[in-house]
C-alpha cells in the first residue's frame, strides 16, 4: 500500500512540474504587449514625406528605442491645445482603443497659450488643467497608465545668450496636476533646457530647423524655426525621454530596447 501512495504521488508531482514549465515556457512565449497613445501637438507629431523633410517630432522617433514588446501609436497633430485635441474628438477615438496596462503620454501647452486663437486657447489655471485631469482620469478608467510631459522649451535665447522661457505658468500646471493625482511626470521642459544651454546659442540651432536659402530643396527659401525639431534635435528629445520613462514609470524598462 505504501508503494502504491509513493507511486501516486511521484505521478502528482510529474504532472505538477510538467504543468508549471508549460506555463512559465507560455509566460516566454506570450511576453507582455503593450500600445502607446500619444497627444499632443507639433513638437511630438510625425512628420509627412522624411525621405525629403528635414522635420520630425520627437514621439515620431520614439520606436528606435523601444523594443518589440512596445507599439507607438502617435495621436499627436500639428497645431493643436488640449482645448482642440477634445473638441475635434481627437481624445474620444484614442480613449476608444485603450487597453488595461497601455500607456498614453500627454504633452500639451504650446498652442495652449495662443490668446489670439478662441478654439485653442486655455486659461492654465483653469480649463488646461482640467483638461489634463481629463486625460488622466479617463485613461485610468480604462485601465491605462497615464505619464504627463511638461513642454520642450523653445530656443530662445536673448542677447546675453540666457535662454528665457516662453511657456509661463503652464509647465507648472503640469507639475501640480502630475502630483495632486500622482502621475509619473516626465519634466522635458527642464531635460530639454539644459540640452539647449549644453549646446549653447550656435550649438543649439541644430536641434531646430536653421536652414539657409537653397541649402536644401525642402526649404528653398530657408528656414528658421527655434521650436519645431529637426531629426537631431528629435532623436535626442526622444532618447532623453525613455531614459527618464525608465526611472520615473515602474515597469517601464521592460520595453526599452537593450
Amino acid at each position: 500500500m505504501r508503494m502504491f501512495y509513493k507511486i501516486l504521488f511521484l505521478v502528482a508531482f510529474m504532472v505538477l512540474s510538467t504543468c508549471k514549465s508549460e506555463n512559465n515556457t507560455q509566460k516566454e512565449d506570450n511576453p507582455k504587449i503593450v500600445s502607446i497613445y500619444t497627444i499632443g501637438d507639433s513638437t511630438m507629431a510625425n512628420k509627412p514625406n522624411p525621405e525629403e523633410n528635414p522635420e520630425r517630432g520627437w514621439a515620431q522617433m520614439l520606436p528606435q528605442f523601444l523594443n518589440v514588446q512596445a507599439t507607438v501609436k502617435n495621436h499627436a497633430v500639428n497645431g493643436r491645445s488640449s482645448r482642440s485635441f477634445i473638441s475635434e474628438q481627437r481624445w474620444d477615438s484614442v480613449y476608444k482603443m485603450l487597453r488595461e496596462d497601455d500607456y498614453v503620454f500627454i504633452q500639451f501647452g504650446h498652442n495652449d497659450q495662443k490668446v489670439n486663437s478662441p478654439k485653442r486657447y486655455t486659461n492654465p489655471h483653469t480649463a488646461y488643467r482640467n483638461n489634463l485631469i481629463k486625460f488622466v482620469v479617463e485613461s485610468r478608467e480604462k485601465k491605462a497608465i497615464p505619464v504627463l510631459f511638461t513642454s520642450i522649451t523653445r530656443r530662445n535665447f536673448n542677447e546675453d545668450s540666457t535662454l528665457v522661457d516662453t511657456h509661463g505658468v503652464y509647465p507648472l500646471e503640469v507639475r501640480l496636476v502630475a502630483q495632486e493625482y500622482q502621475v509619473p511626470l516626465i519634466d522635458l521642459q527642464y531635460l530639454t533646457e539644459k540640452l539647449e544651454e549644453s549646446l549653447g546659442h550656435e550649438g543649439s540651432k541644430k536641434l531646430h530647423l536653421h536652414f539657409r536659402p537653397n541649402e536644401i530643396s525642402y526649404y528653398p527659401d530657408g528656414k528658421e524655426d527655434n521650436t519645431h525639431l529637426s531629426v537631431f534635435g528629435a532623436t535626442e528629445i526622444a532618447r532623453m525621454a525613455v531614459e527618464a520613462l525608465e526611472k520615473e514609470v515602474e515597469g517601464f524598462k521592460l520595453f526599452v530596447k537593450k
